[in-house]
């Protein structure tokens, strides 16, 4: 149920019927027509650019246009209350207590799909996180994490396959790093030998002694003397520590990926070799020289032969390489590598979500997908920018027991879960965000999250003093309110909610929701406390009853929020 939509449709109706009976010409497309909610100081529920749109093909004005369709709209819907033109050329509505009756008795009838596309459905492939398996999740992973986890909720809850995927980077120097710094605290262990914190090559952090522990406790026939000897075994037990280390973070957001995609195997089982061969045959490679990348000393840079991928081709600024001197793959091959299992999957859509750091590698990768695709697949990327974390309006500093960075864990443990998705999603993943845990924290109207919560809360308080549960259905067929204008306006809020969710699904905007959610509340809270000093404007009367108008409005209020929640993946407590 999509007010706007329904009524698109509606229109469509009416100006086709208008040029079968002579009185408009149409255009050959009417995509450009438009239905959308009207601002907040008009006084009316939807707005329409038809008038604009007919008014060329007719050689008319849009007024002159508009006034033919006023006759027309009001003849042929009897819910509309009043219908006025607009400059420079659109048709507001106001609906009828009739039509807000229907509205709402239709969402509480069927409320768990309410805002759902009944479009096309897709095969979307995610990928996420994705960061190195050298520790637990920080901060700047964990904006993204929940980024692409509820991109993943919004496209499911529009009735869409997805699957979830993370990258294990677990092939390249870092990871050689990262196991001989295990095996130093493994030894630190056994034979008390001091850890090297000066060397730079090394990872310092004190979760490596909880790694290393796991591994002696889990391997004790190992022996652990000579590093040459066991350094491939102990690769993988040290990845595999890691590795549960992130999944425990990543479960403690509340996200589980479908898929772990190993680097390293695509490596193993030559999948390299094998888009390599793929992209010769369609030329998409070749041998030249390329200049010293952006920073590089060039008089140190020696230019020699290398396997390049025409990424110029695709609009990238150079063709990048795939080979390093040492003739091993470069990161950028193993990703084609990894791209092309994507392309092979027969996925309708795919989607990266990337760190703030990883933005510059956009165009290089999107230029692998559609050369490996034959140009029949598109890579979206959406880049998760960095997070400033404030308390007291100071840069905030947390435990630095996992390393030199503020770690997933820190984060809800000083905050929570639910904190930390919410405000994560209050802006758009495009611009850097303030998180700041002093307002977090509050019980305000500055606290975004609590805002919301309390909202839902109000409602379910109403609903206990009246001895009804606020998750069991209102058993309503056609039942007539008599809604003020104050709920009519929260009941166009909630109208709202399928072109939010439509919009948040198709430009891949989750911020969309807790922005439309906080707006929802603000409005539901303002009215609340008109009934501080009109009893009239009181759920529950001084006779200890409500109206099944209220009933019916505070349920429809409460299916929205639920329903927003839910997708965010935060929870919407009965008290608070």
């Amino acid at each position: 149920m999509n007010i706007f939509e329904e009524n698109k449709k509606k229109i469509i109706t009416i100006i086709k019927k208008a040029e079968k009976d002579k009185l408009l010409i149409l255009p050959e497309s009417l995509n450009g027509i438009n239905v959308d909610s009207t601002p907040p100081k008009i006084d009316f529920d939807i707005s329409t650019n038809v008038s604009m749109v007919l008014a060329k093909p007719n050689n008319k004005s849009p007024n002159d246009v508009a006034q033919i369709l006023i006759k027309l709209f009001k003849n042929e819907d009897k819910n509309i209350e009043e219908i006025v033109f607009a400059k420079p050329g659109f048709i507001n509505i106001k609906f009828n207590k009739d039509y807000w009756n229907n509205f709402t008795n239709n969402l509480i009838n069927s409320p768990d799909n309410y805002g759902a596309s009944n479009k096309e459905k897709k095969k979307y492939l995610v990928e996420f996180v994705s960061a190195n398996p050298t520790g637990p999740l920080h901060v700047g992973h964990c904006r993204g994490a929940i980024l692409g986890d509820v991109i993943s909720n919004i496209l499911e809850f529009n009735q869409n396959i997805v699957e979830r995927e993370y990258y294990v980077n677990d092939y390249g120097n870092q990871i050689s790093h990262f196991n001989h710094s295990v095996y130093l605290r493994i030894r630190e262990k056994l034979y008390d030998e001091q850890f090297p914190l000066d060397n730079p090559d090394l990872y310092p952090g004190d979760y490596l002694k909880d790694i290393a522990n796991n591994i002696i406790k889990n391997n004790k026939d190992t022996n652990f003397e000579n590093f040459k000897d066991i350094e491939n075994h102990l690769k993988k037990l040290s990845i595999n520590e890691s590795l549960n280390l992130i999944k425990k973070n990543l479960n403690d957001l509340g996200i589980k990926h479908d898929n772990f995609i190993s680097e390293t195997s695509l490596v193993n089982d030559n999948e390299v070799e094998k888009v390599i061969e793929k992209l010769k045959k369609t030329k998409h490679i070749y041998t030249g020289k390329i200049k010293a990348p952006e920073g590089e000393d060039q008089s140190k840079w020696t230019e020699r032969e290398q396997l390049l991928f025409r990424s110029t081709d695709f609009g990238d600024d150079k063709d990048r390489a795939l080979q390093k001197s040492d003739l091993t793959w470069t990161y950028f091959a193993s990703d084609v590598a990894y791209h092309n299992t994507k392309v092979n999957r027969n996925f309708h859509k795919l989607i990266n979500i990337l760190g703030a750091d990883h933005a510059g590698y956009i165009k290089r990768i999107t230029s692998v997908v559609e050369a490996i695709s034959g140009e029949k697949n598109k890579l979206t990327c959406k880049v998760s920018q960095l997070v400033k974390l404030i308390k007291d309006g100071k840069p905030f500093k947390m435990s630095k027991r996992k390393g030199d960075y503020i770690t997933v864990e820190d984060l809800i443990k000083e905050v929570g879960k639910d904190a930390t998705r919410f405000i994560m999603l209050s802006r758009s993943n495009e611009v850097e965000l303030d998180f700041d845990f002093s307002k977090v924290k509050e019980k305000s109207k500055d606290n975004p999250l609590y805002y919301v919560q309390y909202c839902y809360a109000r409602i379910c308080s109403v609903f206990r003093n009246i001895n009804l549960n606020i998750n069991d259905d209102l058993k309503i067929k056609n039942q007539i309110y008599n809604y003020t204008n104050d709920e009519i306006k929260i009941l166009k809020k909630v109208s709202e909610w399928p072109r939010c969710l439509e919009t948040a699904s198709n430009k891949l905007e989750p911020h969309r929701i807790p922005v439309y959610l906080y707006e929802l509340s603000s409005e539901f809270h303002s009215y609340w406390n008109k009934g501080k000093d009109d009893e009239n404007k009181r759920f529950i009367d001084k006779n200890n009853k409500i109206s099944d108008d209220k009933i019916a409005f505070l349920k429809t209020v409460s299916i929205v929020i639920k329903l927003g929640m839910k997708i965010l993946g935060v929870n919407t407590p009965e008290k608070m």
